[in-house]
Formats: structure tokens, C-alpha cells, sequence
């Protein structure tokens, strides 16, 4: 499949091909016929020739113009037709398309460019696509008008609040980075609105895999004094995500876990999340020995929380009462010194 820089790159060769060759030969007739009608210095009688003030009555002349202008023609309307052909190409290529195309919302927003991909994985700056892959974008803005491009791979697109430009590109070069910009003069930091392509070396099924495996959450649960849970309680805890908008999904984006997936350090992990998004945490535990746990995560990237139960202030009690009992000990240690020390003196 052709990709964009293949397309303009045959644009530019065949105009630059043609515009030399009809130069060469435009100004190669102008210099011989220069040459051949040059004035040497001797007067010719010829009854064909106009004399001053006298309108020309035509001849061979006239045949060479019309050839000139049908030539001309012919070229200039060959070029537009096969020029608009491979425009149209660029503009909607699907039909084109080998393989599924990569999906990715980009919006400019606050001098910086931020990427979504189809299943919700959320980055900035840089954007990851796979190797001779295409990858169909949708550009908009979140404040101001921007423009998205990226030179290297002949892409640009029109980023304004509230409308979508659509556009696509093929990276051919696994490893390569391209340099992505803002063509349209935004404010104050338009210079700096900058990101990158970064392209990996995988292909179509392996890069979908890559951002399913974006989508994991690690919860950790503490007591105050950072003791892992494992190590305080035997009892049941029921953890369970759901997803804020599950009901517009066609999947069940609803996961739970329990005491036994969780490790000895007091963190399980939910790595099969399907979609990207908000989610509503809840963390119960069986006997209500701690308090139920409920929070809102968003869930776009590899993501951890941690969270701490007890009572703090219950455990802080219980180590001042260890320490007043340490002190009193201590206390009576040294009364016994002090009455050992006043014997031996007597």
C-alpha cells in the first residue's frame, strides 16, 4: 500500500520530470531559432517577408502555434486529472487499506498534544504506532485553533474546538521518531508545542496487544505503619471495579477480586481491563474489621493506588500505652538502683 509520502513524493518527481523536459525543449527552440534568425548583416529580398506597419497574412507560423497550444494542453490537462486522482487517494484511502487501521483521537490542548487511543489508553507528547501500519486520526482542539502535523510523514490536519479533521499516515521505518508541531500560531508557547511519533516494531495484532496490556491497575492496601493487609487480617476482602459508563459497552467491564489474589506485599493486580476510563472502586471487607473502602480511579495508562485502613489514632493509643508501660518499668528499674546504690553507701 502506497503511503502518503509515496504519493506526494510521485507528484513532486513527475512534476519536476516534466517542467524539465518542457524547459529544455522551450528553451532549446528559442536559442536554434535565435540562432537561425540572427542578423548576420545581409539584406534579403523576399516578397513573403511584412514590411514595416504591415499585419502578418499567416503561414507555417500559425500551424506551429496551434500544435504548441495543443501540446501544451493536452499535458496541462493529463496532469490535473492524474494530480486529482492521487489527491483523492490521500483524501479517502480506505478502500485501500490491507489491514484495520489504527484508530487515534488527537487533541491540542494548553500548548501540548494529547493522544486516545480506540480502547481508552490515554497519552501526551508522544504518540506510539506500529510499523507499516496505517493509523487513522481524528484531530480537534480543546481551547484554541491549532494545526497537527508532522512533516516527515506528510500529514497535517486542522485542530478547532468543537470539529473533527480526519486524516491518516503509514510509518514505515520501525524505530524512527518523527517530530510533531503546530503549523497555526497559537499564543505565547506555540513555538514550544511540540510531541513526538515514536514508531515500534510490531505489527497490527501485537500493537493492540501492547495497549491492552496499558490497562492495568495495582491497588495496595496498608495499615498506618505500612504493614501489607495479608499480615494483619485472615478475613475475606472483596474488591470490585466497574466502569462509570459500563452500561454503553458491549462488554461487562466489571472485575472483582478477593483475599486470594492478593500478594504477600498486599497488592492485587487487574490486568485483563478491556476499556479505558473512569471506574468506581469498591473494597469491602468481610467481618467489617476495617472500613469499607470506595473510590474513583481513572484507569487510561499503567496505573497503581494504594490505600491505608485502621485507626490511626487507636494505633497511635496502643503505642502510647506500650510506651507508658516501658516507662514505668523503667522507673522502677532505677527506684531499685537508686535503693541498691543508698545500701551499699551505709
Amino acid at each position: 500500500m502506497r503511503t502518503r509520502v509515496d504519493v506526494f513524493e510521485s507528484i513532486f518527481l513527475v512534476f519536476l520530470g516534466l517542467g524539465t523536459l518542457v524547459g529544455i525543449v522551450v528553451i532549446a527552440y528559442t536559442m536554434y531559432n535565435a540562432y537561425k534568425y540572427r542578423d548576420n548583416g545581409d539584406a534579403k529580398d523576399d516578397d513573403t517577408l511584412p514590411t514595416v506597419g504591415e499585419l502578418p497574412t499567416g503561414g507555417k507560423g500559425g500551424k506551429k502555434l496551434f500544435l504548441s497550444f495543443g501540446i501544451s494542453a493536452v499535458i496541462v490537462i493529463s496532469l490535473v486529472v492524474w494530480t486529482y486522482g492521487m489527491l483523492l487517494y490521500v483524501e479517502n484511502p480506505e478502500d485501500d487499506f490491507e489491514e484495520e487501521p489504527i484508530d487515534v483521537e488527537v487533541v491540542g490542548d494548553s500548548f501540548a498534544w494529547h493522544f486516545e487511543y480506540e480502547n481508552g489508553v490515554q497519552q501526551s507528547g508522544t504518540m506510539n504506532v506500529p510499523a507499516d501500519h496505517p493509523v487513522a486520526i481524528e484531530v480537534t482542539a480543546g481551547d484554541v485553533w491549532h494545526s497537527f502535523g508532522v512533516t516527515d510523514l506528510r500529514v497535517k490536519a486542522d485542530a478547532i474546538p468543537g470539529e473533527y479533521d480526519e486524516t491518516w499516515f503509514i510509518a514505515e521505518e520501525a524505530g524512527e521518531q518523527h517530530e510533531i508541531e503546530c503549523f497555526e500560531l497559537c499564543g505565547d508557547l506555540h513555538s514550544d508545542m511540540t510531541g513526538t511519533v515514536e514508531v515500534n516494531d510490531m505489527d497490527g495484532d501485537e500493537f493492540e496487544q501492547w495497549l491492552d496490556d496499558q490497562l492495568t491497575l495495582d491497588i495496595t492496601i496498608e495499615t498506618h505503619d505500612e504493614e501489607a493487609i495479608t499480615n494483619v487480617t485472615d478475613e475475606n476482602i472483596e474488591v470490585q471495579l466497574v466502569h462509570q459508563n459500563n452500561d454503553e459497552y458491549d462488554a461487562d467491564l466489571e472485575y472483582t477480586r478477593d483475599a486470594d489474589d492478593f500478594d504477600d506485599e498486599g497488592t492485587v493486580t487487574i490486568d485483563e481491563i478491556e476499556q479505558g476510563g473512569e471506574y468506581e472502586l469498591l473494597i469491602e471487607f468481610e467481618d467489617d474489621e476495617f472500613d469499607t473502602i470506595e473510590d474513583t480511579v481513572e484507569v487510561t495508562s499503567p496505573a497503581s493506588e494504594t490505600y491505608t485502613v485502621g485507626d490511626e489514632e487507636e494505633e497511635d493509643d496502643d503505642e502510647d500505652e506500650n510506651g507508658d508501660e516501658d516507662d514505668d518499668d523503667d522507673e522502677e528499674e532505677t527506684d531499685d538502683d537508686e535503693t541498691d546504690d543508698g545500701g551499699d553507701d551505709e
